[in-house]
């Protein structure tokens, strides 16, 4: 990425269409005449000059008369571009003006390179142009924390966000009824908007947090969020995240789990979730009601299919804090597959009429007492229902074999 760079007497220096290497620092050894050192090459007026896109500019540059260079002798460069000769003015023996309408953007933050030379190539003086627009209004300002003794928070930068300028983040906090100002110093920890602040927090006392966007053409600031730190509570995602088979029944799977470890020290309750997928789909399940449980039955699955199962949690309760924390993130998928199915393809059921209907009657009340009984995935022993399962099964694929 190119940058403006400045000469050590004060002017800038542009990569030259002549040889001179993008990014490299010019100096006075580069210029083909010998100047006092005292000298400067050239002046351009106005120096580093910050504008709002769409702006004009006339720009100067003046030679020193130890240079013996004329108006004529001069020519510029944008970015490393010549400008057209129509745009030039000469203002006298040894001054040429550039006039540039309607500016854009400057193409990198560090400001465009607006260059004087010497009509063999050689640098007289450079100025930076910064052309772009003021910052927005921060938004969105979302804060976690993941032990009760940091935060991080992040932050969006306006609805357009891209100003063509350097722009300054800063993310201030503090108590809400007393104390100072606070400047939060690890930037960059969660993505580009983002700072955490590592500790020295209070607990049961609210904070106010802003974000201040700045640069050379102003100064924005967000609304004042309002949280307490007990409210923004997450963790790391459930660990040892195991699934395995329930016996030989062919549609479920055993998921389990560990609580997370960095709130093990506090008083709180955890509520998880379970998304699971098969293989060949990008489609997620979730169940809902697992609790604060660490065990769970899912059931209603496909034989012989490979199921991939993640959890999440959400610590609640706090210290007596009434409202839930944040979801963690999903664990890292584990995979299992269901027992393949062994009933013969094609195979048929004798009739079995009164029987059949019987079956299907204590078939629905069964249901009908679990559905009843069980939500969702809840410590109900049903060993009972699990043998029935294999029982079934069983008889299955003894009438198939038949």
């Amino acid at each position: 990425m190119e940058r403006c760079h400045r000469h050590p007497n004060g002017t800038a220096a542009s990569p030259e269409p002549t040889g001179i290497a993008h990014g490299a620092v010019l100096c006075r050894a580069s210029l083909p005449f010998p100047l006092s050192p005292a000298a400067d090459p050239a002046v351009i007026s106005p120096q580093d000059p910050t504008l709002l896109i769409g702006s004009s500019l006339t720009a100067t540059c003046t030679v020193s008369a130890d240079l013996r260079l004329r108006a004529q002798d001069l020519y510029w460069t944008l970015n490393g571009r010549r400008l057209p000769a129509a745009s030039y003015t000469a203002l006298g023996p040894t001054t040429l003006s550039v006039a540039l309408a309607r500016l854009n953007g400057s193409r990198q933050q560090s400001g465009d390179n607006l260059v004087c030379h010497s009509r063999d190539g050689g640098i007289l003086a450079g100025s930076c142009l910064y052309v772009g627009l003021p910052p927005e209004k921060p938004v969105n300002i979302s804060c976690w924390s993941k032990n009760m003794k940091d935060l991080t928070c992040t932050w969006a930068p306006g609805t357009e966000g891209e100003t063509f300028l350097h722009t300054n983040y800063t993310l201030k906090y503090k108590l809400r009824w007393y104390g100072r100002d606070n400047t939060c110093q690890e930037y960059h920890t969660a993505g580009p908007y983002s700072c955490h602040i590592p500790k020295d927090l209070a607990l049961f006392t609210p904070y106010e947090i802003w974000v201040e966007a700045s640069n050379r053409l102003g100064v924005a600031v967000s609304d004042v969020v309002m949280l307490d730190i007990l409210d923004v509570v997450t963790t790391d995602p459930p660990s040892d995240v195991h699934v395995s088979r329930v016996g030989d029944l062919e549609d479920q799977l055993s998921v389990r789990w560990s609580s997370p470890p960095a709130l093990k020290d506090f008083l709180f309750q955890a509520k998880y979730q379970i998304q699971y997928r098969v293989e060949d789909s990008s489609e997620w399940k979730v169940v809902d009601d697992v609790g604060n449980q660490t065990s769970c039955r899912l059931a209603g699955l496909r034989p012989g299919t490979v199921y991939f199962v993640q959890v999440r949690c959400n610590p609640f309760g706090i210290y007596g804090s009434k409202k839930a924390g944040i979801w963690s993130d999903w664990s890292n998928p584990t995979a299992a597959s269901t027992p393949r199915s062994e009933r013969t393809a094609g195979g048929c059921d004798p009739k079995g009429g009164e029987q059949n209907t019987t079956l299907r009657r204590e078939l629905k009340q069964f249901f009908g007492w679990v559905k009843k009984h069980s939500y969702g995935c809840s410590n109900l022993s049903i060993k009972l229902y699990d043998q029935w399962r294999v029982w079934l099964q069983k008889s299955h694929k003894t009438r198939n074999q038949v």
